[in-house]
């Protein structure tokens, strides 16, 4: 997660001026965030202009609501709830691709707690092939298939590689959830992406 400063007080010092609608520390802070909000926009919404629209307006909204951070978070993670929302509402109204319930995804255990299908050691390609455009393709194709809220949280945590505590901020949940939803959604794309690496 972007930081506007080590130090607390540059940081209050920079929201006064924002409270102030002071229009150098609008800019001082559209130019420190906007790399990295575009990007998990863009993964958010698969798109450049989706992705320019979706922080466009969390900038708008963050700047005419800015008297209403309380300062418990950092700017930055702040401005990415902001963001996140924003680019959960633009999803909610596209006509997505069919989401696959969570449960049939995941393993299922007997009543001994032992796995009814096996597991099989997963042996994933050399880098390369996972990173070429085809590979690519298919795990977002995969990732895309996961309800909401699970992919949300894949998306921030492995891909954004935002941490637990900055991810349940974003989100509104607890880390606990956070977690919880984590590691269904790995297993669940996992599961999704098995028939494709396991050869």
């Amino acid at each position: 997660m972007p930081q506007m400063s080590d130090d607390p007080n540059a940081e209050a010092a920079l929201l006064c001026r924002l409270r102030n609608r002071d229009s150098d520390a609008f800019e001082i802070v559209v130019r420190q965030h906007t790399p990295r909000m575009l990007a998990t926009a863009r993964r958010l919404l698969r798109g450049e202009a989706d992705g320019e629209d979706a922080v466009q307006e969390a900038f708008a909204l963050a700047f005419q609501r800015i008297e209403q951070f309380a300062g418990e978070s950092q700017l930055g993670t702040w401005l990415h709830r902001i963001l996140i929302n924003a680019c959960l509402m633009k999803l909610r109204t596209r006509t997505r691709h069919p989401e696959i319930s969570i449960e049939v995804l995941l393993p299922e255990f007997n009543r001994f707690g032992h796995y009814i299908k096996n597991v099989r050691n997963w042996n994933l390609p050399p880098d390369e092939e996972v990173l070429n455009d085809e590979s690519r393709g298919l795990v977002r194709q995969c990732i895309d298939k996961l309800p909401e809220d699970f992919r949300t949280v894949l998306l921030l945590r492995d891909i954004d590689e935002l941490t637990t505590e900055e991810t349940a901020q974003i989100l509104q949940i607890t880390a606990g959830a956070v977690k919880v939803r984590l590691h269904r959604a790995r297993q669940a794309l996992r599961t999704l992406l098995e028939p494709h690496f396991d050869k």
